[in-house]
């Protein structure tokens, strides 16, 4: 979205869906009825794809400099007839986008799905997507901002990681490809740096260490998600969120539907990125930005920052939805309690 912005439960039929999937893939949290799925790690040499699940590419020199970045981390790249399709705002229709999406997936030749831009468009094909073949053919999807939506519902309805990390028209410089690196390519956990020297240092909400799932997005599109059943159970989650060019009352207005809808009183820990562009426009007649998540994580009493490299801006971390992690309020970190990749 370039202006802005529960697992599967064990049914008796684990065997059928360890034959369905790599049985390497499968991890079985022993003492819960979840599956989580984690993909093959991405390595030099394999063949991934771009596609735009959301709104058309105007600017088809991004898609050019976009395949060249991913050439350079030594993947062989494959375009999406998406990256030229045109449907008013849309990259195709919907129907063409779910198609290729659910193609990609089930080709075993791919092995990573980026996407080159959000825009809007990603909740309309949710109903959509053949999720039994993703699940049968686990493989990194990344991408942040209208992706949420695919994100959200793919790790909710599969149990497969999805990464919240950048896409094609978005920066990717030493610090983003650093960090895309070990979450994606390296099958090790991994501990997030603390803010380069050039950004703000993270504001304490509350301070303190939570552990959980790693479940969010973008805030625009994940509130649009409330009531569907695209949303995981939100109990011990770590929810971390990011928007951009949001006044202070849009924020309020979404985090409000947020709690009143339980989602706030549910997880152990809060995590907010960065807010691009977050300003009043009669900043005389509002609350801040800082104000208002005051207002609504303070009374929460658990562990809470704002200022993540998450989000629309230069330094982007990659997050994996689904993976167990521990934040730590105080230092204003994220680490990951195990790989996000096989």
């Amino acid at each position: 979205m370039t202006s802005r912005r529960n697992f599967i439960k064990v049914s008796g039929l684990i065997a059928a869906s360890a034959m369905a999937t790599p049985l390497n893939a499968i991890e079985k949290i022993e003492g819960t009825e979840v599956i989580k799925i984690k993909p093959p790690a991405l390595n030099a040499g394999d063949t991934v794809a771009i596609i735009s699940p959301a709104g058309a590419v105007w600017d088809e020199n991004q898609v050019e400099t976009f395949t060249n970045i991913l050439k350079s981390f030594g993947f062989n790249v494959i375009h999406g007839k998406t990256l030229k399709e045109k449907f008013g705002y849309f990259a195709g229709t919907d129907d063409l986008r779910a198609n290729e999406l659910n193609n990609f997936f089930a080709d075993k030749k791919i092995k990573g799905i980026f996407c080159m831009k959000g825009g809007w468009g990603c909740a309309r094909i949710l109903d959509k997507i053949d999720y039994d073949a993703i699940k049968k053919n686990p493989k990194v999807l990344i991408g942040f901002s209208d992706i949420t939506a695919l994100l959200l519902a793919i790790t909710h309805k599969t149990g497969l990681i999805t990464f919240h990390g950048p896409v094609g028209n978005s920066g990717w410089n030493d610090f983003t490809k650093n960090i895309f690196t070990n979450v994606t390519m390296v099958p090790k956990p991994f501990n997030f740096p603390e803010n380069p020297l050039s950004e703000e240092k993270p504001f304490v909400i509350t301070g303190g260490k939570a552990s959980g799932e790693l479940v969010g997005g973008n805030l625009t599109v994940l509130s649009a998600l409330i009531g569907s059943d695209y949303l995981p159970d939100w109990k011990n989650k770590i929810l971390f969120l990011e928007e951009a060019k949001e006044e202070p009352y849009s924020i309020d207005r979404m985090l409000t539907q947020l709690k009143l809808s339980g989602v706030l009183n549910s997880i152990s820990g809060f995590v907010f990125g960065k807010c691009a562009k977050c300003l009043a426009e009669e900043p005389q007649k509002a609350f801040t930005f800082h104000e208002v998540i005051l207002q609504h994580i303070k009374p929460l009493g658990i562990p809470a920052f704002y200022g993540a490299m998450i989000g629309h801006i230069e330094n982007k971390l990659t997050v994996p939805l689904g993976i167990d992690a521990t934040m730590d309020a105080d230092k204003g970190v994220i680490s990951l309690e195990e790989n996000s990749v096989i």
